[in-house]
């Protein structure tokens, strides 16, 4: 059901696609799609060329076809599963909280993936078994989320929260659809079943309402972060730390509230899950009176804060002339009583991989319900973007730089989000990867894949077309939603040439490195001195990686600095509270993080003794954290990606 603030906006923007057809629409005499300019490539990049066509097969190295790349997803998730997750305490036990909700999503993402591409010539039991299998998996994760720790965490925590859930309560909705049609032609087991047995719906919706209630609760919780007193609005990231606007809690925000808008089936759970005779630990947010309105279905409420989220977002000077967003914004002076500043003026120009994901999940839902292109013409910006900083040209399909011209122990120059058409977080090259920016990568590939889903014209096809504008804003859509498939098709070049980098860092077990690209370098940890990661990328003077080192305990961050370090002292990771996340950073020893050296971390994963010895790795990926859940949901999620399109690419 479209609420009527959505049906006022489609009704908008539907106009201004007419306006935009007319002026669009070809010559009868040269009606052809092939000679009209894509909506959303830059002309120089062809679109003509599909994943299966032969010339595309010629110009890419890649080995892989689409039946070696289901292996690989399948081998990943696999791995993933058996190696990291453990059923009876329903959790990936060294995970983190909001790094586990993450990978909930991978597989809640892969399990609908699988649900749609497996056709029954690949066995329907088999199927099902997996299916049932990973899921069962995935409910055991429900309860084993800690869920009463998140709410005292960061927003951006609570939002991954609501993110899982949401993309959980899709798979079933995906499943049950084909789980009816499967049996519904199978004539021998309708024939064979009793009237208690047909009609039985697929079991995984008895899990919605609670998966639902969930998202709800952390959703209601996260939307007290939205604050317009400073900087004209946005997300706060952290409560407890001093104003810091950051992208990603806001494109969190926006994907999250389109989502509940979207997807959300409704609310009437009554149970808060807190103490309601503690003022202390109750929330009127997270209460079962619902009084916010917001356990309604398709609820106005979520469409509003995903609109405000997102123009505010876009206002707000967080891209730097790479087109990428950097991380966020302080408040210089904010508490000063005198010259009171309520402005977002002090910019941390770190860039991360994730912070150019997130907000695809939101462009591609805010389409669905408006209509408006600017939606996907500004998510297609932000993924060419992210290309072009990588090093990689779309239209000769091939890294800029040539790996074969690199000396011994050299490094391909930084592009601005990686190097040699890769994609990399600063801290790759170094070996020095937190456990929060492990989970990078495989963030932004999971939201690449969301946002180049097939587009749906359920509207339109309610629409009439008998007018000529009508038929027009028809045929537009119909254009829309070609071009949309064919610029993220012209995307898989550079997926192959990732997943290819990727593959080569799996060790004996199918465990993922971090850092793909040296798996197409073949370097030596040994060759990379100081001087080579010192020349390993440019980043503005004011970037500071807190994400992978910590927050540092200085005015900025924190009102009142603690047990301060001396300013040459590094930054350390570390926990706000016990058992908590993102701590102002002191000198005393963490269960997390000694002060010494965060690689001594008993969690560290540094080498494997087969092949190595710990103070001279011959393996790139086995310094600092190793591999770990993070860096197999990274692999997984480029996998299922590039599966994916190339699915998609087919049907062009």
């Amino acid at each position: 059901m479209i609420t009527r603030l959505a049906r006022l906006a489609c009704a908008v923007l539907a106009a201004s696609s007419v306006a935009a057809a007319t002026v669009v629409r070809p010559n009868a005499d040269t009606d052809a799609a092939s000679s009209r300019p894509n909506l959303f490539l830059p002309a120089s990049v062809p679109v003509s060329r599909s994943a299966g066509d032969a010339e595309h097969d010629s110009r890419s190295a890649s080995a892989l076809n689409k039946f070696k790349v289901l292996d690989e997803f399948l081998e990943a998730l696999r791995v993933m599963q058996d190696d990291y997750f453990e059923p009876w305490l329903g959790q990936w036990p060294k995970a983190i909280d909001w790094t586990a909700a993450v990978i909930g999503t991978h597989v809640a993402g892969a399990l609908s993936s699988l649900s749609q591409g497996l056709s029954a010539e690949e066995g329907i039991k088999e199927k099902e078994n997996m299916i049932t299998t990973y899921f069962s998996q995935l409910l055991s994760y429900y309860f084993g989320q800690d869920a009463f720790a998140i709410r005292n965490e960061a927003y951006d925590d609570m939002l991954w929260v609501v993110l899982g859930w949401l993309e959980a309560v899709q798979f079933i909705d995906f499943h049950t659809t084909l789980y009816h049609q499967s049996t519904a032609e199978d004539d021998s087991n309708v024939n064979r079943a009793g009237p208690g047995l047909h009609n039985q719906s697929w079991y995984g919706n008895l899990w919605t309402p609670a998966f639902s209630h969930r998202a709800r609760i952390f959703w209601d919780i996260a939307s007290q972060g939205w604050d317009n007193k400073l900087c004209g609005g946005g997300m706060t990231w952290n409560p407890r730390l001093e104003p810091y606007k950051n992208a990603i809690t806001n494109e969190l925000f926006i994907a999250a509230s389109t989502s509940m808008y979207l997807y959300f089936p409704g609310d009437t759970n009554n149970s808060p899950f807190l103490n309601t005779h503690d003022p202390l630990a109750s929330d009127a947010l997270a209460s079962g009176a619902n009084s916010t309105g917001s356990g309604d279905p398709h609820n106005p409420q979520h469409l509003q804060a995903a609109l405000s989220g997102y123009f505010w977002l876009q206002h707000s000077d967080m891209k730097n002339k790479l087109g990428l967003f950097v991380d966020g914004f302080h408040i210089s002076g904010w508490k000063n009583i005198s010259n009171p500043n309520t402005r977002c003026d002090q910019r941390n120009d770190m860039v991360y991989t994730y912070n150019q994901g997130v907000l695809l999940t939101g462009q591609i839902g805010l389409w669905k319900v408006t209509g408006d292109q600017r939606f996907l013409r500004e998510g297609h910006e932000l993924i060419q973007s992210v290309i072009n900083a990588t090093g990689y040209d779309l239209f000769r399909e091939k890294p800029i730089d040539n790996i074969a011209d690199l000396k011994p122990g050299q490094l391909p120059p930084w592009r601005g989000l990686g190097r040699a058409g890769v994609l990399e977080d600063v801290c790759d090259v170094g070996g020095q990867c937190s456990q929060n920016s492990q989970t990078f990568k495989g963030i932004f590939f999971h939201h690449l894949t969301a946002f180049c889903a097939p587009l749906d014209m359920a509207y339109f096809k309610t629409q009439p077309t008998e007018s000529e504008a009508g038929s027009l804003a028809r045929e537009f859509y119909e254009r829309t939603a070609r071009d949309h498939r064919a610029a993220c098709s012209s995307y898989i070049g550079w997926l192959r040439h990732n997943v290819d980098a990727a593959l080569l860092t799996k060790d004996a077990d199918g465990k993922f490195g971090m850092w793909w690209t040296a798996g197409l370098l073949k370097i030596n940890p040994t060759s990379l001195d100081a001087a080579t990661l010192s020349d390993a990328f440019t980043l503005e003077s004011n970037s500071v990686d807190y994400r992978t080192y910590g927050v540092p305990n200085d005015n900025t961050w924190v009102s009142s600095p603690i047990l301060a370090q001396p300013p040459t002292s590094p930054m350390r990771e570390q926990p706000l509270y016990e058992g908590g996340n993102q701590a102002p950073l002191t000198g005393r020893r963490t269960k997390h993080a000694p002060a010494e050296d965060i690689n001594d971390s008993a969690d560290a994963g540094t080498s494997d003794p087969r092949t190595e010895d710990d103070h001279h790795p011959t393996d790139p990926n086995n310094r600092g954290r190793g591999r770990t859940v993070e860096t197999q949901g990274g692999g997984l999620a480029v996998l299922r990606c590039l599966w994916e399109l190339t699915q998609r690419a087919a049907d062009l």
